[in-house]
């Protein structure tokens, strides 16, 4: 009785507008929203009514047909994509909403995929037919072109002086007619015959490809008319199994009642998805578990949402068992320490349940498997999170997230700020698996790692406006390293007489550079004890501390041999901190004989795009100092293209390639070595 459905698109491809025409027609709410007004109901957060775009999860719950429907609003931004992929979590099919006046992006290209990958039923919803610039023909065949086999209409849009006035079926050949503002059904006009035979032939033809009666085929092919029932409990099986894409169209309202048929009869219920793997907190799989409201409690996080005044509120689909208010449960988080979120296992207890619809809350009494509920008052509990029974904790395996990959350095802008900022941070990453916090010891600055210059955009707003903490964006610093150029002696003299005991130290030292990744070495070559062997290590330590300070621009000299030759020592005055001094002040003396050079980062760079930018990536790449490894080809129209890249060159290479490759372009990277950074950037960098 309950069907999960996401909504899938591109941002303005009509997502939340369709939800208020579904919301409308079921009679849920009285009057559709708009978006331009920002009195939708899923796009109910203050930056998405200041930005009119989605940028959160929303839960927008349903009844047709006696079926509940929750209908999870994703948004359609790139940025966003950590709350896209926990609608799809959450989610038993997906609708994918295109624009019939806009061309697709490549990231509802991207997600038809990774849906494909896991057997997700799916279905397409081709929106604003009445838009001026509406094409359906077109936009329906470039559907078909990235979707691949699979994707036909059910129904084609009629469009009278730019108006939609109604839908013709294709399986039951009758015109829905909504030219009067009501719905009525008679036959199509003669004109709209070829459009109909154009596209019922081809729709039938996959119906009965994916049906499990052999024999409709040849029926078919020998001229028999094949009952519209038959073929329309075929569609459904088909639609369930995931293996047939219907297109159905949208616009001025129109449309919305065939949409909620073809979720309630075509989409499968919870009973039919198959649950994400389970096993235990230590990592043991846990077989056997189904969606069964009288089974053991497994339910996920799928959004978290902190609020000032009304406190934590945590997105929940239960997979297993039934979730009551105040029942102690046990919270579980794993996997997730590198963003920010350490393992935890907690116990609980679960405050009052309400079924969302926008900002407003209904008070529930239960949430069975299958349903998606919000729930009060869990302190610990995070987005990815698993609940589960006290006396058996078990553990969900989290879905697959991208990685932050722009750095935005910031700082709080008072005293009064810096106090608030730690708390506010801490919960902007309970909410937000996207984003990863780095408190960079060594540039001792506060780095936010987030998807893209919206994902940070938003982030600070929030910081501003939901938890009262100012801060502002400063330029981010590239950890550098210092190193010699060449090889040269140098004296430490560390010789001074005060009352009392002086300090007495001299050494004498030969340092020279190491290759890349050489570390460092400190050799001993004390003869006849010229320097007592209880300092020796003094001196070492002395030239240690030095090089973490760095001798010219203030960063950590690496790839360094230090050799320890000779030197002098008092029977009163030598100490291990005027050994420690003296090492110091040798290694200062020895840079100021040869050149140092400054070291910059170098990070292995993989990017995954598609073929027709391979060329514009691989340019680019180059235009960055970087050097192409070579490329290799990844599944159908994809290419990896590995390279070697200075980090200087790529702390905004997240936005640069979302551009450039039409958002169809990922990458990875990690550390490989340090380099010299070229003349011409040494002063400008170190400046």
């Amino acid at each position: 009785m309950v069907r999960n459905v996401a909504l899938v698109g591109h941002s303005g491809s009509g997502k939340t507008t369709l939800v208020e025409a579904l919301l409308t027609a079921t009679g849920t709410v009285q009057r559709a929203g708009r978006v331009e007004d920002g009195t939708t109901v899923s796009d109910f957060d203050e930056v998405e009514v200041r930005q009119q775009r989605s940028v959160n999860l929303a839960v927008a719950p349903l009844v047709h047909n006696g079926i509940k429907i929750n209908l999870l609003d994703t948004p359609g931004y790139a940025d966003f994509v950590g709350d896209l992929r926990a609608g799809l979590r959450a989610a038993d099919a997906a609708l994918f909403v295109v624009s019939a006046a806009e061309s697709m992006d490549g990231l509802t290209r991207m997600i038809w995929d990774e849906c494909a990958a896991v057997g997700m039923p799916r279905a397409v919803v081709i929106t604003k037919n009445d838009h001026q610039r509406a094409d359906f023909e077109e936009v329906l065949a470039t559907c078909q072109e990235a979707f691949g086999e699979g994707v036909a209409p059910l129904y084609l849009p009629v469009v009278t002086n730019g108006r939609l006035n109604g839908l013709i079926g294709l399986i039951t050949q009758r015109f829905c007619n909504y030219a009067t503002g009501s719905r009525t059904e008679n036959a199509p006009g003669p004109d709209y015959q070829e459009r109909i035979e154009q596209h019922r032939g081809p729709l039938i033809e996959g119906i009965i490809q994916e049906s499990e009666d052999e024999s409709l085929m040849d029926r078919y092919l020998s001229g028999e008319e094949i009952d519209p029932k038959v073929l329309i409990e075929d569609l459904e099986k088909a639609v369930a199994r995931g293996g047939f894409y219907p297109v159905l169209a949208t616009g001025g309202g129109v449309g919305a009642k065939e949409v909620l048929d073809l979720i309630v009869q075509g989409f499968p219920s919870p009973l039919e998805h198959p649950l994400p793997e389970i096993t235990s907190v230590d990592g043991r799989p846990v077989p056997g578990v189904s969606c069964d409201p009288e089974g053991p409690l497994v339910a996920e996080v799928v959004k978290t949402t902190s609020d000032p005044y009304v406190g934590r509120i945590s997105l929940v689909r239960v997979f297993s068992g039934t979730l009551r208010p105040d029942m102690a449960v046990h919270v579980s988080g794993h996997g997730l320490g590198d963003r920010g979120h350490e393992d935890h296992d907690v116990d609980e207890r679960i405050g009052a349940l309400s079924s969302p619809l926008g900002k407003q809350q209904r008070t529930v009494g239960r949430c069975v498997a299958g349903d998606i509920v919000a729930v009060a008052k869990l302190s610990r509990a995070e987005t990815g999170d698993t609940l589960s029974d006290k006396e058996r904790p078990l553990l969900m395996r989290s879905w697959t997230m991208p990685d932050p990959l722009l750095p935005v350095a910031i700082q709080p802008r008072s005293k009064a700020d810096d106090d608030k900022l730690g708390q506010a941070l801490q919960r902007l990453v309970a909410e937000d698996p996207t984003l990863r916090l780095e408190n960079n010891a060594e540039t001792r600055q506060l780095v936010l790692w987030c998807m893209g210059e919206a994902h940070a955009d938003v982030l600070l707003d929030r910081l501003s406006r939901r938890h009262g903490v100012e801060v502002e964006k400063v330029d981010l610093r590239v950890p550098l390293r210092e190193t010699f150029g060449g090889r040269c002696q140098a004296m430490g003299r560390n010789v001074k007489q005060t009352g009392g005991h002086g300090q007495f130290a001299i050494c004498h030292l030969e340092v020279e550079p190491l290759p890349s990744g050489g570390g460092f070495e400190f050799v001993d070559k004390i003869v006849g004890g010229v320097v007592p062997r209880q300092f020796i290590p003094s001196v070492e330590k002395g030239v240690r501390t030095q090089m973490q300070r760095g001798v010219v621009a203030g960063y950590p000299m690496v790839d360094v041999r230090v050799t320890l030759y000779d030197g002098k020592a008092h029977p009163v005055d030598s100490s291990d901190m005027a050994f420690q001094i003296a090492g110091a002040l040798a290694l200062k003396e020895a840079a100021a004989k040869v050149p140092t050079l400054l070291l910059e980062p170098v990070d292995e760079v993989s990017v995954l795009v598609a073929d027709d930018y391979v060329g514009a990536v691989m340019s680019d790449l180059s235009s960055r100092r970087g050097r192409v490894l070579g490329t290799e080809p990844v599944g159908v129209g994809r290419t990896l293209v590995r390279a070697e890249i200075p980090e200087l060159e790529i702390t905004r290479y997240a936005i640069d390639l979302r551009s450039m490759s039409h958002g169809t372009g990922t990458f990875q990277r990690s550390f490989l070595r340090y380099e010299p950074l070229p003349p011409h950037l040494v002063e400008k960098v170190a400046g």
